[in-house]
Formats: structure tokens, sequence, C-alpha cells
């Protein structure tokens, strides 16, 4: 399975980003849960935000609920993630990550750690 991720640039505090992630090689996509994370210089990963296969579910960390949005089209094999009041914190390396999640569609993964992984896109946030 590859996983890529575009979108990023430079955006000013207070404006809005939408990544895309686009999957190939993975049949059944419905049986996909999708996620976000984002490693900024110096930190460690950590979780933006995931999906259910169906797209039935989402889970967001603290720090984005209210800004940010995860959805997902199957027709298209994809994962987006609408950004909205970004914060100079919010810069970073973001990366799409995808789990098998059989006939659990509804099913959120406790980790992606292993999973697919792609090579990310940088959001980087001028305040």
């Amino acid at each position: 399975v590859q996983l890529q991720a575009y979108g990023g640039g430079l955006v000013q505090a207070g404006g809005s980003l939408t990544l895309s992630c686009l999957a190939s090689g993975r049949p059944n996509f419905r049986r996909y849960a999708l996620g976000w994370f984002r490693q900024a210089p110096g930190t460690d990963r950590e979780f933006v935000a995931a999906i259910s296969g169906s797209g039935s579910n989402t889970d967001y960390a603290d720090s984005v609920k209210g800004r940010f949005t995860i959805s997902r089209d199957n027709a298209r094999n994809a994962v987006y993630l609408q950004m909205n009041f970004l914060e100079a914190e919010d810069t970073a390396r973001y990366y799409c990550a995808g789990r098998g999640t059989g006939i659990r569609t509804t099913h959120l993964p406790t980790t992606f750690e292993n999973g697919d992984w792609g090579q990310g896109t940088q959001v980087t946030v001028s305040s």
C-alpha cells in the first residue's frame, strides 16, 4: 500500500488548509481505517485524527477538536483533513497512516504503528 499526502503549505494563523491523502494498492478500502499524525522538529510524532473504514466513527486529539475535521471518500481511496483556525503550534509535518480492520468497518484502531505510512506533507503556520 502506498499513501501519498499532499496539500501542505504556508498559511497565516487563523487561516485554513485542507490536506489530502491518496491510497493505492489497497483493495477493500472500506476495511481500512485511516489516521493523520504530525511531527514538529524535536518532538515526538503525535496523533491528530482518525476515521473508521465506513467513515462513521472519528476521533481527534484534544488540541484539534473543533478546528480540524477528518473525512474520507471511499470511491476515491482518499482521506482528507480540513484544518481551520490554524495556530503556530500546528506547524509540523503531517503524515497519513492506514491500517486494515477486517470486516469491522466501524472500528478505530488503538494504534497505527503496524500499519502503512506515507511520507508526509509540511504545514507551516505563521503567527
